[in-house]
């Protein structure tokens, strides 16, 4: 409503200007038009679209404006330069299943922004992939033998609803597309016991977007555009974008590690709500409780138990999961957090040595190929337990299986497996390689039960379906 009377109050005062014989030039909308212009050329030449060839994400899902589900193909999506060194974030999705990345570079600036648009020019270059944190949805790419001028990142802190927001990239692969809106919610959670947060904007934004800067007024990347919710598939005005905070996080540690360095104590954490404040007794009805505490690590060695309520980490309030979470992915091994916590009336401190995850799963799919892990017959590819990966999962039940990757568009959607299963067995017969795994599951009938056993987030279980 703020944005509609300012809209309609400078139009006034231009009209009136105009009526009173002022110079148009100096009129407010011409003005407001003159900034835009100045934005729009102040952050161009930052943006680049990005071609994919390859295994990538193909058809829509529920939510994301791409889906879980891959295939052979050539994909579009969107980015930009965070350091002028040639480093350039976009989404995870934009290059899962790369064989091939390629940059198109901007165009330089013509004289007329119709001459820009039509212009055939374009300047190709091969992008490597420096790393991906395909939970955070970010990955990391650097180009060679180019300066490129980087984009500020904003502070998120200081972001507010309402504020005017502007959308870069290539939403179908219409290069150098811009929309603007404004801020809808500064933060937004798929599910309250989820540690990611997004930017909501109605901002226009759509496939292809993925990957591209959402930029404040001044030019700053507030977040990242990533995904819409949609019943048509196209813009419903309902945008979200990852937080600049996030994104200055994952590029210092991809650019550093390769990956993200995830910090743990050892515990699990849990929104609460009102119901379960009522039936456990909680002190409170807000929050975050600990679920658990893993057996021998430091948060129950210091005397933390499940049923704890949180109150500081370090002396910041513990209200949500995502900032709870955010406290540790910022932290370097070796540091102690000080936690204080609440167990039923009594306020509890706890020094808690931080240790890194060890696993990494970012790591292990990535050394998936099409060629050589592609299971058809169940569409995943598949990625084996070996004397290699093993020391990378130490949490794993069992030393031996097959880890699926993703899913592919060679096999049936029903069939339930979701990246990070691990495939113990097909019809009680163990799968200790790829080739037992496509053996086992060709001497199963199309219209015979196939019972896989695998592990799922620590827990072992069974799925059955037919290949038909």
């Amino acid at each position: 409503m703020k944005v509609r009377r300012l809209f309609a109050s400078v139009a006034w005062i231009a009209s009136a200007s105009i009526l009173m014989g002022q110079s148009p030039a100096g009129d407010p909308l011409t003005q407001f038009n003159d900034a835009i212009d100045a934005l729009i050329r102040k952050v161009t030449p930052s943006v680049v679209q990005i071609m994919v060839s390859g295994y990538g994400p193909q058809g829509e899902s529920d939510r994301r404006n791409t889906g879980t589900t891959i295939g052979r193909q050539r994909s579009i999506g969107s980015g930009f330069v965070v350091d002028d060194e040639g480093y350039i974030m976009t989404n995870a999705h934009v290059v899962s299943g790369a064989e091939h990345v390629q940059v198109v570079l901007p165009t330089a600036t013509l004289d007329t922004q119709i001459a820009t648009a039509l212009s055939t020019k374009t300047k190709i270059i091969d992008a490597r992939i420096i790393g991906v944190a395909r939970d955070l949805d970010i990955a990391l790419l650097k180009i060679e033998g180019q300066k490129l001028p980087a984009l500020p990142l904003a502070h998120y802190r200081n972001l507010r609803q309402g504020q005017m927001v502007f959308a870069f990239g290539s939403p179908g692969g219409l290069r150098n597309t811009v929309t603007h809106g404004v801020v809808s919610a500064v933060a937004r959670q798929s599910d309250p016991d989820s540690p990611q947060i997004s930017i909501q904007t109605d901002t226009p934004i759509n496939p292809g977007n993925s990957g591209g800067p959402l930029v404040n007024i001044k030019g700053e990347v507030v977040g990242m555009d990533t995904f819409i919710l949609s019943q048509s598939g196209g813009n419903e005005g309902l945008g979200f974008a990852i937080p600049s905070s996030t994104i200055r996080v994952a590029f210092r540690q991809l650019r550093q590690f390769g990956r993200l360095r995830r910090q743990e104590i050892g515990i699990g954490i849990q929104t609460i709500t009102p119901a379960m404040a009522a039936g456990l007794g909680l002190p409170q009805d807000w929050g975050v409780i600990v679920s658990d505490t893993v057996p021998g690590g430091p948060a129950e060695g210091a005397g933390m138990q499940p049923g704890d309520v949180l109150v500081t980490i370090d002396g910041q309030a513990a209200e949500s999961v995502p900032t709870v979470s955010y406290n540790f992915l910022l932290r370097d091994s070796g540091e102690k957090v000080h936690i204080e916590a609440l167990r039923g009336k009594s306020k509890l401190t706890f020094d808690v040595p931080v240790l890194e995850e060890k696993h990494d799963i970012d790591g292990v799919l990535a050394l998936a190929t099409p060629e050589k892990n592609l299971i058809a017959e169940i569409g995943i590819l598949g990625v084996e337990i070996d004397a290699r990966i093993a020391p990378m999962m130490p949490e794993l039940r069992h030393r031996y299986g097959i880890i699926t990757a993703a899913r592919t568009s060679t096999g049936s959607r029903d069939i339930p497996l979701v990246p990070g299963d691990v495939i113990l067995s097909v019809n009680t017969v163990p799968t200790m390689t790829l080739d037992s795994l496509r053996q086992a599951v060709k001497r199963v009938a199309p219209t015979d039960p196939l019972v896989l056993q695998i592990e799922r987030e620590g827990k072992l279980m069974y799925l059955t379906f037919s290949l038909q």
